[in-house]
């Protein structure tokens, strides 16, 4: 900090902070789509020249824990000193630093006197990049099937997007393009605001100052996490999980991790995680890496520390390749997000047997993507949504009802909006569902249950989900939640039970019944409060009182 004193600093730090926050908020309003306006499955950040994490808003873990992978694997193409004014990056692949097809992240370079000082940096979840299915592709058996890719690369606004040949390119491929042009549109609109309130700070204080503040703002991060780290307990903890299977047998994906806490850092092995499969469920680097930060830093941290690249210097990550979560290409990655659950899972597990003050039971966390769409007469119509379930207990905590999960963070999207954007289809039920937690002396967070009732015929639905078949498991003696399930429930009076990977054509008077599940109880049962109990049965979230039980095993 020889550049700036501490006053310069802190005024300087918490604007960056701040414009990563206003640039989220801008992505948000300015979307098009229900997935980024309504649930804001989108992310923002400020990023330094060298392509490192300076500040972010506060929306999805998942997409910009490992963005300096991604930024950094443009640059590495595209060097900092070869951009010019109007130049934007973008990059999505998997295997060069990108997460899975639909999150595209837009870079733009912040020039100060014919230097770039930074970029301004947004992620959305788009609704659709064509592919072999509108909107989710759950039959892919290479990435090619998953829809657009773009490789790390550089374009200039004016030329290639504004009516320009990507910006075409784009348009030609996808099935709701007004929803995902307007979304990309929404992603330059958050970076613009970046790179104006980066701008004012330089012209303010001065550049030096500026990128000084940036700096420190990494090696305060840094030394906070050492400093915590150095609190935790010595030695060697391992940790395992698994996803149901892969859509393909019934043969579960497990995950394994060894995590070793030295004195002042971290080391997260996944030898022995099983191999990559053929279908979606694969976990690219990226997403494994941004996965076993996010848990680290839940348990070993303060909440208080800024999230950015300082934060993960102390942190070793080895993932063998060809695995679940590390594949080859062209593996498809569409629900990356349920093995990255599983690796938050497992290194939890692990961080359980040195802290278990500070952990939490699983949750149904699994994300679950819900996707209808129909063909009509002025084209495509695609609904995908995201859910939660419930949250898992902790020592001093139920867990939350019916939210989304650590590293996904999406929101719940309005039935009344929904009702506006889509004819085809019509929510008829939306609840919390009874007695689908686990007890303990904390008990996991309800699940809940939505019903669709579907207004035209030939209408697909396709859904990726876990914890159909191995439930959340609780804490030391905590009851495991409730597991999931999707039917349909057909208007010729059949029933249907879906996996929970699966697709299906539906028709008018269909009504599809999806149930997330609840997260896993803390402790036992026996020491939980009456008046928790209570307050549950008065509220019909238990529909049984568990003292009874108590009762009989002591007669």
């Amino acid at each position: 900090m020889s550049q700036l004193g501490p006053i310069d600093y802190a005024v300087i730090s918490q604007a960056l902070i701040a414009g990563a926050r206003e640039m989220g908020v801008k992505l948000i309003r300015s979307a098009y789509s229900t997935i980024l306006r309504e649930a804001r499955d989108g992310s923002a950040g400020l990023m330094d020249r060298d392509g490192n994490t300076v500040a972010q808003a506060e929306l999805i873990p998942m997409q910009l824990g490992p963005i300096g992978e991604t930024l950094r694997a443009c640059l590495r193409r595209h060097p900092v000193e070869t951009l010019k004014e109007g130049d934007f990056l973008i990059n999505n692949d998997p295997f060069e630093g990108g997460q899975h097809i639909p999150d595209v992240f837009i870079f733009t370079p912040i020039f100060v006197e014919g230097r770039v000082v930074g970029f301004g940096a947004s992620v959305a979840h788009h609704l659709d990049l064509g592919g072999g299915a509108p909107g989710l592709n759950i039959h892919a058996s290479d990435v090619y099937q998953e829809g657009l890719r773009f490789p790390p690369s550089r374009y200039s606004f004016e030329h290639d997007w504004n009516g320009g040949s990507f910006e075409r390119l784009v348009t030609a491929n996808v099935r709701v393009p007004d929803l995902t042009i307007g979304d990309f549109n929404a992603q330059f609109a958050a970076n613009a605001i970046g790179v104006l309130r980066v701008k004012q700070l330089c012209e303010r204080y001065g550049t030096d100052k500026v990128e000084a503040a940036m700096r420190e703002m990494q090696d305060y991060s840094e030394r906070r996490v050492r400093a915590a780290i150095a609190q935790a307990p010595k030695g060697i903890f391992y940790g395992e999980d698994a996803v149901d299977d892969d859509g393909l047998t019934d043969e579960p994906l497990v995950v394994k991790a060894k995590v070793t806490i030295a004195e002042d850092s971290v080391e997260i092995d996944f030898e022995g995680t099983c191999a990559q499969v053929k279908r979606n469920l694969n976990c690219p680097y990226s997403s494994t890496l941004s996965a076993a930060l996010s848990c680290v830093k839940s348990v070993l941290t303060s909440p208080d520390i800024p999230y950015n690249e300082g934060m993960a210097r102390p942190i070793t990550i080895k993932v063998p390749y060809g695995s679940l979560l590390n594949p080859r290409p062209p593996a498809p990655v569409r629900a990356r997000m349920i093995p990255a659950y599983r690796v938050f899972n497992a290194v939890m597990k692990a961080l359980a047997q040195a802290l278990p003050d500070k952990v939490i039971a699983t949750g149904f966390d699994c994300t679950t993507a819900f996707c209808l769409s129909h063909l009509g007469e002025k084209g495509y119509s695609v609904y995908l949504e995201i859910f939660g379930g419930g949250y898992g207990a902790s020592r001093d905590a139920d867990g939350c009802d019916a939210v989304d999960s650590p590293l996904s963070n999406c929101s719940n999207a309005p039935v009344e909006s929904l009702d506006i954007d889509y004819g085809f289809f019509r929510i008829v039920g939306y609840e919390l569902a009874p007695d689908s937690f686990g007890l303990g002396a904390r008990r996991g967070g309800a699940g809940f249950t939505r019903r669709c009732e579907i207004l035209h015929d030939d209408v697909q639905l396709a859904i990726y989900s876990d914890r159909f078949r191995l439930a959340p498991e609780g804490l030391l003696g905590g009851e495991p939640g409730q597991r999931g399930y999707c039917r349909v429930f057909r208007a010729d009076g059949s029933v249907e039970e879906l996996k929970s990977k699966a697709a299906l054509d539906l028709g008018k008077g269909d009504i599809v019944e999806m149930f997330v599940g609840g997260g896993a109880g803390f402790g036992r049962v026996v020491e939980r409060p009456d008046s928790m109990i209570d307050r549950d049965l008065a509220d019909g979230l238990l529909t049984r009182d568990p003292r009874s039980v108590r009762k009989l095993a002591a007669e």
